[in-house]
């Protein structure tokens, strides 16, 4: 039998007592032997797809999203064990394997409003890809189609989100991909949600009795170069929409000045039709106003309002202009508390002739009779 001989290390701060340790017998010998058998912690993993696939609307309606940063993205994919050991890509030519091993570089960059994560083998192949949006089953990121979607729903632009996105330093879907995904999915599938919810509410004021409605137009750009003008009413008391009219400047032969005009037309006349429309309050429009002064509407049987605003605007204006004239210069003074008591009357009073009564009271108050 050979004898053992063992050297203990002279930098050891106590030595090694030989006889306790542990004595192995021939059944326990260990070999010095590759082991070609697989980590089991590799082979408990099960192969994950590459990216979650939308199939249903429940898969992304609801489901909650956050802000990504990269640096922290990739400290976490860098921890992350691989359901691959080696590159499995294949050369074009010799239609072999690659066959390197770990570790792979991880690489992060952006599609769209996704990051897309890539495990790297050392002669450049993709060995894995994960993306951080599921996809649609004919590949559109789910992010993109949501954001584009919410963009117009919320009332916003495209142009503006962007700015926001860039600030951010984040990637914003692409402008082509907005338009697109507005015109297939959005536009006709707004314009149905709007129908039905409109006809309910219509069914409703029917049977409510006289209806007393609000107007107003917004145009699409300041001035008189207006392109398109959407005129919207509501309901006074439930201050439900009932109407929004859209007017195409090429409809009132390039004149966007009567856009107003026009959208207000269709949409009394609408109203007229459905409701029992008894009175309608709008902005200072002189071309509105003249529909029912003189023209068209004067015998309609609607009443014809203007806001407060407006009115108070407007009576601002007239008071200024006659203080310009010769000898009338203290009522820029007045201006401003004739304006504020107007306000007051059109609070407080209920009836027409409540109104009267207050707002003549003006008259004593510049004399200073109180």
């Amino acid at each position: 039998m050979a004898h053992i001989c063992v050297w203990t290390g002279g930098a050891l701060k106590t030595l090694i007592c030989l006889n306790s340790l542990q004595t192995i017998s021939m059944e326990d010998t260990v070999h010095d032997a590759e082991d070609n058998s697989q980590d089991p912690t590799i082979a408990d993993i099960h192969p994950i797809p590459e990216t979650t696939k939308i199939m249903v609307e429940d898969d992304i309606i609801g489901q909650p999203a956050s802000i990504t940063y990269h640096c922290c993205l990739k400290l976490l994919a860098e921890y992350l064990v691989l359901p691959v050991n080696m590159c499995t890509a294949k050369d074009t030519n010799t239609n072999a394997e690659c066959g390197a091993h770990k570790p792979f570089e991880v690489n992060i960059h952006s599609r769209g409003t996704a990051a897309i994560v890539e495990w790297i083998c050392c002669n450049g192949h993709t060995v894995w890809k994960w993306s951080l949006q599921p996809n649609f089953k004919y590949g559109m990121l789910a992010g993109d189609f949501m954001l584009a979607c919410n963009i117009l729903l919320s009332g916003n632009n495209y142009a503006k989100i962007s700015l926001l996105f860039k600030f951010m330093n984040m990637r914003m879907v692409e402008k082509s991909s907005f338009f697109r995904i507005q015109d297939s999915y959005c536009v006709d599938t707004i314009k149905e949600f709007w129908k039905e919810k409109r006809a309910e509410i219509i069914a409703q004021l029917q049977s409510k009795g006289p209806i007393v409605a609000l107007g107003d137009a917004r145009m699409d750009s300041p001035g008189f170069c207006a392109q398109y003008c959407t005129y919207s009413t509501t309901e006074n008391e439930t201050k439900h929409i009932i109407s929004m009219v859209n007017i195409d400047k090429r409809e009132t032969m390039r004149n966007s000045v009567v856009m107003e005009k026009e959208a207000f037309q269709q949409t009394f006349e609408a109203l007229r039709q459905e409701i029992n429309l008894t009175e309608i309050c709008t902005n200072a429009h002189s071309q509105i106003s003249a529909l029912f002064n003189k023209w068209k509407y004067r015998n309609s049987g609607v009443h014809h309002t203007l806001d407060v605003w407006h009115g108070s605007k407007n009576l601002s204006k007239k008071i200024h202009a006659a203080g310009q004239q010769k000898g009338c210069a203290i009522l820029q003074m007045w201006n401003k508390d004739i304006c504020n008591h107007f306000w007051y009357c059109c609070k407080m009073a209920d009836t027409y002739e409540e109104f009267i009564d207050m707002w003549v009271g003006v008259l004593h108050h510049v004399t200073g009779e109180h």
